[in-house]
């Protein structure tokens, strides 16, 4: 992903906890820890304290990302998908902490939607009451991580001098909200919607079934939703974040101006 922003002219800062503490743009060797350490937090933004006085290494969540990125003067932030609003949340009152980072902290989080394991019209809505703008990019549909046919229509914008548009009159209004850039997965890349929803069933009620609860549900769900669709979801959710990178430097670079 770094090489990938190099290519288009913009120089990546990957975030992550190290050793206790915060890195806005992490080494060769920072990177193999995180990818092969046992030992990882998964950090939201209440987290981070909490990693930096315990010396402990921390994988990012998107709140927790935001965050830092803001406190670093960076606007423009590239993921996969961000957390939302869980699937029987009346029963778990399971809401991610990403959707409150959203309506306090100005940054534009490019994401292929939020995780299809959610459910999106309540994230939608949960978003919309905490005033967050979501803009489809060159899509009047918000997209679900894996596919992009969800019925549940989003503002367009068409691309990314309009987002940059956007985001510079929202600071000279004194704006503190962030924004969420949703942007479609290549259709080359999609998983069918058919095939892909019945694993997401059977990996919840698993999950359900096993008492995982808080912040174990997404890890424990991606990693089945892997070993059932025999790979495919991660390649897909590779290609989502390289597209999504793309956007985010043509945002970059649009900011600049």
């Amino acid at each position: 992903m770094e090489s990938l922003a190099l290519t288009q002219g913009v120089v990546a800062a990957t975030i992550a906890v190290i050793n206790g503490r915060i890195k806005v743009g992490l080494t060769q060797k920072d990177l193999e820890t995180l990818a092969t350490s046992k030992s990882v937090l998964k950090l939201s933004k209440k987290d981070i304290p909490y990693a930096l006085a315990t010396h402990s290494h921390g994988s990012t969540t998107v709140a927790a990302t935001m965050y830092i990125a803001h406190l670093a003067g960076i606007k423009v932030f590239a993921t996969g998908g961000i957390g939302g609003v869980h699937r029987f949340v009346t029963d778990s009152y399971d809401i991610s902490g990403d959707l409150n980072e959203f309506a306090n902290t100005p940054v534009i989080v490019v994401s292929a939607g939020a995780k299809v394991i959610l459910d999106l019209p309540k994230t939608l809505e949960y978003l919309e009451t905490q005033g967050v703008p979501v803009y489809g990019y060159k899509t009047n549909e918000f997209p679900s991580f894996y596919y992009n046919e969800t019925e549940l229509t989003i503002d367009r914008v068409n691309d990314a001098k309009e987002v940059a548009m956007i985001y510079r009159i929202a600071r000279e209004m004194n704006m503190r909200n962030g924004m969420l850039l949703a942007n479609p997965i290549p259709k080359a890349y999609c998983l069918e919607k058919s095939v892909i929803d019945p694993i997401i069933d059977k990996c919840i009620n698993e999950a359900i079934e096993k008492k995982i609860v808080g912040k174990a549900v997404t890890p424990y769900l991606l990693s089945r939703i892997y070993e059932y669709s025999k790979g495919a979801s991660l390649d897909t959710n590779i290609e989502l974040v390289k597209n999504n990178v793309l956007v985010g430097c043509e945002v970059m670079k649009e900011m600049c101006k």
